[in-house]
């Protein structure tokens, strides 16, 4: 199973959450303090809420915080990531990192315009939001490290899901 994945930078949760669930006829899969995930069937989307002081507009600091596709094994994240970098593009792989209350695998690319995309899959739920470290890193590895994303790709701490 593969689905996009839309991370939203909101001003206030819980009224994104509100119109989310109404848009899409569904409740969240996941709510934490000024974050919301919803895995909706119809379309097939992952759709990330993290609340931000930042959400207005578009792009860095705007409403995009960026772009996914949910994969459903690691083993599809490396196949992901041999195939964009037999493509000529840059990647950046993280394993058992953990983001958005969740463990995962995952590779980064940035558009041209430097959008950032990860394809990336979910390996365990995460009681505890442990990213977007003091040092500006986006995510931390299951050995407590901090993960930076690279510095061409756009800044790491507007990426981390």
């Amino acid at each position: 199973m593969s689905r996009v994945q839309l991370a939203l930078n909101v001003a206030d949760i819980d009224p994104a959450v509100e119109f989310y669930s109404r848009l899409f006829g569904t409740e969240p899969a996941k709510r934490r303090p000024g974050y919301a995930n919803f895995a909706i069937a119809e379309p097939p989307l992952k759709l990330v809420l993290i609340e931000s002081a930042d959400a207005r507009g578009v792009g860095v600091g705007g409403a995009l915080n960026h772009l996914g596709v949910e994969v459903a094994s690691p083993e599809e994240v490396t196949a992901a990531t041999r195939r964009l970098a037999a493509q000529g593009l840059a990647t950046d792989v993280e394993e058992g990192t953990t983001c958005c209350y969740a463990v995962q695998d995952k590779v980064w690319v940035s558009d041209p315009d430097g959008a950032p995309w990860e394809v990336y899959t979910v390996l365990a739920d995460a009681p505890a939001e442990t990213g977007l470290s003091g040092s500006g890193a986006c995510c931390v590895s299951d050995e407590g490290e901090p993960v930076a994303i690279g510095a061409e790709s756009g800044p790491a701490d507007a990426r981390c899901c």
